[in-house]
């Protein structure tokens, strides 16, 4: 689905107003019962609507604000750069944003070279862990709980996503607001709030992370099959998301 193509129905408004007063209850229940809770904002759909959610309730709450990062690869596409710079337009929001260690990157470049990733799950992984999950380790550094935008229906690693569990591996609790909405009721909070959101999704990127591991689908393809469509759909997963 394109944003372009959805059509806003008496039913989707309803369902939306109503998981949208759910999701503001969990994040009051996150501030003040699990602070410091940061948001992992990788600036997709679901986490624009999320940003939107959390910037809201942070204006209204000052005492205890929910803090947003995103994590900066180093290979992201040019438009999701534009959308941070249009966060902090649309918000005044500056992004708390992670880079991945440059001794680490250029360690996994030098040995396996630029694009290995495209050459076997356990290098894609590697890449993955040096660019997006140890700088994710330091974002969440003394933290007691963390946000993310993620959707039980977008991938078959995600089936039956609760929203709240426990990560082992992080030690911390890990919120999923948006657990249980689906695609059109994320698009439909974006379009009736104003939300900004990433270009490519207009050009058939329903899922964007770094630029070489995304590619626009085609119609009737799964919303996760333009990330490393070169895997099967049950190794889909850069680590960020993998219980211990």
């Amino acid at each position: 689905m394109t944003p372009s193509l959805l059509n806003i129905t008496p039913e989707l408004t309803a369902s939306v107003a109503t998981k949208t007063i759910a999701a503001q209850a969990l994040l009051a229940d996150i501030a003040a019962d699990w602070s410091p809770a940061t948001f992992a904002n990788s600036l997709g759909a679901e986490d624009m609507v999320l940003t939107d959610l959390i910037a809201k309730f942070n204006a209204n709450s000052p005492a205890k604000p929910i803090e947003i990062f995103s994590l900066d690869t180093g290979r992201l596409p040019l438009e999701t750069y534009d959308l941070m710079a249009a966060v902090q337009q649309h918000y005044g929001l500056k992004l708390k944003v992670y880079f991945p260690q440059s001794a680490g990157v250029e360690n996994f470049v030098r040995s396996n070279g630029i694009n290995a990733f495209y050459e076997s799950i356990e290098l894609r992984k590697a890449c993955c862990y040096v660019r997006k999950v140890e700088p994710l380790q330091r974002a969440l550094a003394g933290k007691k709980a963390w946000i993310t935008g993620l959707r039980a229906q977008q991938a078959a690693t995600r089936v039956g996503l609760p929203t709240r569990e426990y990560d082992d591996g992080n030690r911390l609790e890990k919120f999923n607001p948006l657990a249980d909405w689906s695609e059109k009721e994320v698009w439909t909070y974006i379009k009736q709030n104003g939300v900004p959101y990433n270009a490519l999704h207009d050009k058939f990127y329903p899922s964007i992370g770094c630029a070489p591991c995304t590619r626009a689908i085609s119609l009737g393809e799964d919303v996760r099959s333009g990330r490393w469509w070169w895997e099967n759909p049950e190794s889909k997963e850069c680590g960020l998301h993998v219980k211990a």
